[in-house]
């Protein structure tokens, strides 16, 4: 097979992966409530399908970033998306919510397998300076499945059962997977030593994840108190540890660098104040302005709708403007989006609701392509597998935080428009803050490529040494940071 080829074939199962992985929650929410009655279920053991898919998945991805690393990409691709297909038909068949729940578990596994190698194929196939456009494909796809899922999981309840929305990918998951598994990549001579796993890192580290995510999903209950306590410790556990270990699995080249660092705290603070808004946009329009579940969905379409025109035009912006202007401006559309929703009240327009759903998805979907591009691009090809773990948690993670952030603050006051409009506010200098961190971004396309992604070219004997401002973390004077927000 062709290069190209072998490209688009690297593309299509990053999109299709990404995709299924996507659709699979939003057509669950519209589903349990089926589930329940089906299966005569108590709401806490529904929601535990979701949350122990989560669970599962946040505490896996860096490992099976560094596997993927250690035993290729496209391999652990495969056998993720074979294993997400077989857990999919098999909660479609048990008999009890049990099984759902043990299944789910299993499934966040396969999940966590695929999600960093659908990134880590894409830095193996492309060079860094062509990654703007297929992760904006990949972003686009993901948004064209948020806006299309509760849509397809309701047609499918509502006609077939509740059990359908898991077959529903079953049937592409796995020719996807044959494909990209049977694709000849030409052999390579190993230039460097073999990444290390770093288990006693990875079991330190999904313990903190799992607590964490527990936590948040607990709050504001008590049980949140010991959940987080438990992460916090792991965590402390896990820096002492990965200091010392001779191959750490937070690879250094990737959590010590300031502009990953950035990247991921924009990624992460992003998706909260997008999600947490969300929430709370739920609740406004159906218990505030009386909206029924479609009327409130067909309101914030169009934040999924920009989100998927947003994202190419951000890998055009990326290449014109560079990393640090287009994120800061992703940003503060997506501050905008957030702080003007709550300023809404009983008497909010339809116009004023679509031009914030419009601001937020824009500006996220945006900020998803370039922070993410940032993220991917610096990485050398023997740690894409870890960087696109970080990134995937902090896609995971950032939401679990906005939710947890909304369901708290929204809880503390009697009136709920009031409520809302001190948590939007919060969520919104969060994000403002954040947009900061965009100043650590490369300002050029040329900065953003670290040296361990390089090829490496002798110079010639008499080659002057390259100017200092050339350093992908240290822009010089002619390239100005954008002031901070």
């Amino acid at each position: 097979m062709s290069a190209p080829a072998q490209r688009r074939v690297m593309l299509a199962g990053s999109v299709v992966g990404a995709v299924l992985v996507a659709l699979d929650g939003t057509v669950l929410t519209i589903a349990q409530p089926a589930l329940q009655r089906d299966l005569g279920a108590s709401l806490s053991q529904v929601q535990w399908t979701s949350t122990a898919y989560l669970i599962a998945v946040a505490s896996l991805l860096v490992f099976a970033g560094r596997l993927g690393d250690r035993f290729g990409h496209r391999r652990l691709f495969a056998y993720g998306m074979l294993g997400f297909a077989a857990t999919s038909a098999g909660i479609g068949l048990v008999p009890g919510i049990g099984w759902v729940i043990a299944l789910r578990v299993v499934q966040g596994v396969c999940g966590a397998l695929l999600q960093p190698a659908t990134l880590g194929m894409l830095r193996a196939a492309y060079p860094p300076d062509e990654l703007g456009m297929p992760i904006a494909l990949r972003t686009s796809a993901i948004g064209l499945a948020a806006a299309a899922g509760p849509l397809v999981g309701g047609v499918l309840t509502a006609h077939l059962g509740w059990r359908s929305v898991f077959f529903l990918g079953v049937l592409p998951a796995v020719v996807i997977a044959l494909l990209v598994l049977f694709v000849r990549e030409p052999r390579v001579a190993p230039t460097t030593t073999p990444v290390g796993l770093d288990p006693l890192g990875a079991l330190l580290l999904g313990t903190a994840l799992a607590c964490l995510v527990t936590g948040l999903v607990a709050l504001p209950g008590a049980g949140a108190t010991p959940a987080l306590a438990g992460a916090a410790a792991a965590t402390a556990l896990l820096v002492r540890h990965e200091r010392r270990t001779s191959s750490p699995l937070l690879t250094p080249a990737i959590v010590a660098s300031p502009v990953s660092a950035a990247a991921l705290g924009i990624l992460l603070t992003s998706s909260a104040a997008l999600f947490g808004s969300l929430f709370a946009a739920t609740y406004f329009l159906q218990d505030v302005l009386g909206l029924d579940a479609l009327a409130t969905a067909l309101r914030m379409l169009p934040a999924a709708l920009c989100m998927v025109l947003a994202a190419p035009l951000s890998a055009v912006l990326l290449r014109r403007h560079g990393a640090r202007a287009t994120t800061a401006a992703g940003m503060l559309l997506l501050t905008a989006g957030v702080l003007g929703f709550g300023r809404l009240d009983e008497g909010a327009a339809q116009l004023a609701i679509g031009a914030c759903a419009v601001a937020m998805g824009a500006g996220f979907g945006t900020v998803m392509v370039s922070a993410t591009e940032v993220l991917v691009r610096r990485a050398s090809e023997a740690h894409a597998g870890v960087a696109g773990g970080l990134q995937q948690t902090a896609m995971n993670v950032g939401p679990t935080l906005g939710v947890a952030t909304a369901t708290t603050l929204l809880a503390s006051g009697a009136d709920f428009v009031g409520s809302m409009r001190t948590t939007l506010t919060v969520l919104a200098a969060l994000t403002c803050a954040a947009a900061v961190a965009a100043r650590l971004l490369p300002a050029r396309e040329t900065e953003a490529v670290s040296a361990g992604s390089r090829r490496s070219v002798p110079a010639p004997p008499d080659a002057a040494a390259p100017p200092p401002r050339t350093s992908p973390a240290s822009p010089g004077p002619a390239d100005p940071p954008i002031p901070g927000r």
